[in-house]
């Protein structure tokens, strides 16, 4: 080949090159940054030598850890190689905050950090069983776990409560404890009930943290079997809007706790002229809209006659 001619023969093969280092160093990049921030996490761990153990801490906070030994969280001592270190579990390391001669800028602490960094910490082991707590009413409101739990000051033990229910409960809800004070209530003040037999106050996927499944009114029926059918013919605003359409499950003037003082005035919110809800019947035809009897108060209840109103085998206007 004549010197000086065809230059372009001898720059192709130069761009290939350059092409191929450059398209090198890019897949090689995001490998290098993983490796890069997985050693600087492993960096920022804490080391085994930054935990001086429960007996160091017990030398200063003797009233903390004096009648710890009956604490659940006492099973904590066996991680970390069972070395006995347990306060250390939730507070983290503790070598600065000891050589640093008490500073308690140098441990975590409960009392000042943020919700979200309290909540981080509990659910780190308690996850498993409250999975949909970030998400629930108190998690989104900010309300942290030491809000109701109290690792070393707790008056319930067996789930280290502030304060027993519903006490505990009734520091916010302040309208629900002014209807368990109606006449007719189910019987949490009594202590006969609580309020976690029917909320999880760690969330559940229904409404007011109920526990129930996809049956919304399970937990109703959990203790009152009779309601629960199946029927085969339903009352349809059971299945719909659920018990609470009729019932204030906390407290109401009604001895059957309905949301009313009277029934009928419940019956005709939906069976009346103006508001039919019930357009077509079980049978094809027109279901009554309103009741065919007058509804003076020294005539008969609605349930006087249709006495199955949760459901009947029988009769499709709830007749026994």
């Amino acid at each position: 080949m004549v010197p000086g001619r065809w230059p372009g023969l001898r720059v192709f093969p130069m761009l290939l090159l350059s092409a191929a280092l450059t398209c090198a160093t890019a897949l090689a990049g995001p490998a290098a940054g993983k490796k890069a921030a997985g050693q600087q996490a492993k960096a920022a761990a804490p080391a085994a030598s930054d935990y001086v153990g429960s007996d160091t801490c017990s030398s200063c906070h003797e009233e903390v850890t004096k009648g710890f030994a009956t604490n659940p969280h006492t099973r904590m001592a066996q991680m970390h190689g069972s070395s006995g270190i347990t306060c250390e579990n939730c507070h983290g390391p503790g070598k600065a905050h000891v050589e640093g001669g008490g500073d308690k800028t140098k441990i975590f602490r409960f009392t000042t950090a943020s919700a979200k960094d309290v909540d981080a910490r509990c659910i780190s082991c308690h996850g498993g069983a409250h999975p949909n707590f970030a998400r629930s009413p108190h998690g989104e409101a900010g309300v942290s776990c030491v809000a109701c739990h109290s690792i070393h000051h707790s008056e319930e033990k067996q789930v280290l409560l502030k304060a027993a229910q519903p006490a505990l409960c009734f520091q916010c809800h302040s309208e629900q404890r002014a209807q368990f004070n109606l006449p007719f209530h189910h019987k949490v003040n009594e202590g006969l009930m609580k309020c976690t037999d029917c909320h999880d106050p760690h969330g559940t996927f229904e409404r007011k943290n109920l526990r129930s499944t996809a049956e919304q009114n399970q937990i109703c029926s959990k203790c009152h079997t009779e309601t629960a059918g199946p029927f085969v013919y339903e009352h349809p605003v059971v299945k719909t809007e659920g018990c609470t359409s009729c019932h204030s499950p906390h407290g109401s003037p009604n001895g059957r706790l309905l949301n009313v003082g009277y029934v009928n005035s419940l019956c005709l919110q939906c069976h009346s002229d103006i508001n039919n809800v019930n357009a077509t019947g079980p049978r094809g035809g027109v279901s009554p809209s309103g009741p065919a009897h007058n509804q003076s108060l020294q005539y008969v209840a609605c349930t006087n006659c249709h006495t199955q109103i949760h459901g009947s085998n029988t009769s499709d206007v709830f007749f026994k």
